[in-house]
C-alpha cells in the first residue's frame, strides 16, 4: 500500500484510491449494521465482510 501518496489499496491487482475505498467500506458497513437493527458487538465483522464486498465489486 502506498500510504505516503495516498494513491492505491492494493489488494490481489486492486487499484483503487484509498479515501474512496475507505468510504465504500465505511457506508456497507453502516447497512451491514443498519439491516441487523444496529445490534452490539458486530462492528469489526461488519467492517471486514464489507471490505471483502468492495474489493470483489472494484475489481
Amino acid at each position: 500500500m502506498k500510504t505516503e501518496d495516498k494513491l492505491l489499496y492494493d489488494t490481489d491487482n486492486l487499484e483503487i484510491d484509498l479515501d474512496e475505498f475507505r468510504e465504500l467500506v465505511a457506508k456497507n458497513a453502516y447497512y451491514r449494521a443498519e439491516r441487523r437493527g444496529f445490534e452490539d458487538g458486530y462492528e469489526l465483522e461488519d467492517w471486514l465482510e464489507a471490505e471483502q464486498e468492495v474489493s470483489k465489486q472494484s475489481k
